[in-house]
């Protein structure tokens, strides 16, 4: 009969340790899941007017801008690859070109774009692709917590000037748009990689 205070005993020392607060430990930071689309390649040509082609994801639609700022488009060639499952847009401008001061001009104006986004970039990697069928480009992607982290021109240095801008209708984050923003950079260069000039 004598196990039975032990036993009380035990329970209430139990029951004392059991009043200590819990100890909580913070969750680790979760992002939602991206579903990423899949698909082929289709070729982008003789669409708005355009002297130019190229391949494109046919998850990418493209569709032409008719207004800019509530004012009509400098060419008819002013487009957007929106890719819908991402929410990313690439916007994309082209204007002729009939000097080397307008040339010196649109490049300079590219970089005024990229630079407004100094004040959150970390750093922007400038890189230059030439191709043999006088197809020049240059590379802008901005690092860091930035509305529009990847832009590029292309050029012919003569006659043609085409830019384009990545966006994602998403509050800048670069920890949780980085695989987004990978994957959309694989497109725009196999874009680049497939770009020609088409005569008109």
């Amino acid at each position: 009969m004598k196990i039975f205070p032990f036993i009380f005993l035990v329970l209430i020392l139990l029951g004392f340790s059991s009043c200590e607060e819990p100890v909580y430990s913070p969750k680790p930071r979760a992002f939602p899941k991206i579903e990423y689309p899949e698909g082929d390649f289709d070729k982008f040509d003789a669409l708005y007017g355009c002297p130019f082609s190229f391949t494109k994801p046919d998850y990418a639609v493209s569709f032409q801008d008719t207004t800019f700022f509530d004012q009509k488009p400098e060419s008819t060639c002013w487009f957007n690859l929106h890719v819908n499952s991402l929410n990313s847009t690439i916007h994309c401008t082209y204007k002729t070109i009939s000097s080397t001061s307008e040339l010196t001009k649109l490049v300079n104006d590219s970089y005024t774009f990229a630079n407004k986004h100094n004040i959150k970039a970390e750093y922007i990697n400038d890189y230059f692709i030439s191709k043999p069928n006088n197809v020049y480009c240059r590379i802008l992607e901005i690092e860091g917590e930035v509305a529009s982290p990847f832009q590029f021109f292309l050029t012919d240095s003569i006659s043609h000037f085409m830019r384009g801008s990545l966006y994602f209708k998403a509050r800048p984050n670069k920890d949780s748009l980085a695989p987004a923003v990978e994957f959309m950079k694989k497109d725009i260069i196999e874009m680049i990689n497939s770009f020609n000039w088409e005569k008109r």
